[in-house]
């Protein structure tokens, strides 16, 4: 089985299990099918051939995927991303709970060691997906991330759970004009989110989406210190519709954000890959040994990797969201006492989602 459709009330996702990819999520929201994830346009496109050796994670490059290790495979022998990402995962068992069901993928390959699970629930009229991963056994540090990739045909805007800094790598993705575009600048610095400066000496706001035209650029936000949940909300222009993807900081302390908006012009890229943002929510640097060693991630006070249990496992959650809502939220709240989703937006109007609000205990 290479898609393995999973289903409850209002929602629905599928598995990519040639590689572990969340190949589509949908919600039925009102009158309408949401779908705000992203697809390569190669991915279904036999009759495109596809460079030589290029990685499983570019060729079915889907939804939402598990890093382990983020970006460089440089310590162990692997793909970038690891084998998470461009491996086959196995359909183990669909518990079913009280108001919904779980299902439960195994990675055939391990990762140091360590046994890796999906577990992915849907709930009865919850607009969201539950994805869990366990880490079980193993031994070392391994930085790890989500790698969600949200689609947006004419931009939209963003909002974030407090940040403490925009951090820009070394280098830009693109530096040879002939094959791409970069347009931040390389390495930066700002505490201001609306302010992150760019190669040209001017400064792009991060909650515009996109900043500039054919461009493919990367930045990394460091969570603030802070007990409620973390988030990034994006309210898509076209799509009129909001999503949300949600974590615990403690678990996952920075959000990457990868702008991927036709700044690439070699296969199988060729400028056509336009209007995605990935929304990398992440304990990593960038690559598993630069996220073991000195990095400017942890000198803002972040973690960049987790240490595997040898006897137990590590368990990552991360929530994906999608509403029938305009607007972008000036807060989020999960209420424990009532198992809601409380969104305040900025014209003073509420919001009220159901939610598992101990899912990201």
């Amino acid at each position: 089985m290479t898609m393995v459709e999973l289903r409850a009330k209002g929602v629905s996702a599928t598995l990519d299990c040639s590689v572990g990819h969340i190949a589509d999520f949908a919600v039925k929201t009102g009158n309408r099918i949401v779908r705000p994830l992203h697809r390569a346009p190669w991915v279904d496109d036999a009759s495109e051939p596809l460079p030589d050796g290029l990685p499983e994670n570019v060729a079915r490059l889907s939804g939402d995927f598990f890093c382990a290790p983020f970006s460089r495979n440089d310590i162990e022998d692997g793909p970038p991303h690891g084998w998470a990402a461009n491996s086959a995962w196995d359909f183990v068992e669909e518990t079913e709970i009280a108001d919904g069901r779980t299902t439960r993928f195994r990675l055939r390959r391990r990762v140091m060691g360590a046994v890796v699970e999906k577990l992915l629930t849907l709930r009865d009229g919850h607009p969201f997906l539950y994805q869990e991963h366990r880490l079980i056994g193993g031994l070392g540090a391994v930085p790890v991330a989500h790698h969600t990739m949200i689609r947006m045909a004419k931009g939209g805007r963003l909002a974030f759970s407090p940040k403490r800094a925009a951090l820009t790598p070394d280098a830009p993705l693109e530096t040879d004009p002939s094959r791409g575009r970069s347009l931040f600048a390389y390495p930066a610095r700002t505490s201001d989110l609306s302010k992150l400066p760019l190669a040209d000496g001017t400064a792009a706001d991060l909650s515009i989406y996109p900043p500039g035209e054919r461009h493919e650029d990367f930045v990394t936000l460091v969570e603030e210190a802070h007990t409620g949940i973390g988030y990034t909300a994006i309210a898509r222009h076209a799509e009129r519709d909001l999503v949300i993807v949600l974590k615990n900081p403690a678990s996952l302390p920075a959000t990457m954000l990868w702008y991927s908006n036709g700044g690439r012009n070699y296969a199988p890229w060729n400028g056509r890959h336009v209007g995605v943002l990935g929304i990398e929510d992440a304990c990593s640097a960038i690559g598993h040994r630069q996220s073991l060693e000195d990095n400017a991630i942890r000198r803002e006070g972040a973690a960049t990797a987790i240490t595997l249990d040898p006897s137990g496992q590590v368990v990552i959650r991360q929530v994906i969201g999608c509403l029938d809502r305009k607007g972008i939220p000036a807060s989020v709240h999960a209420d424990r006492e009532t198992s809601v989703l409380n969104l305040a937006f900025e014209n003073g109007s509420t919001e009220r989602i159901p939610f598992d609000t101990t899912f990201l205990d």
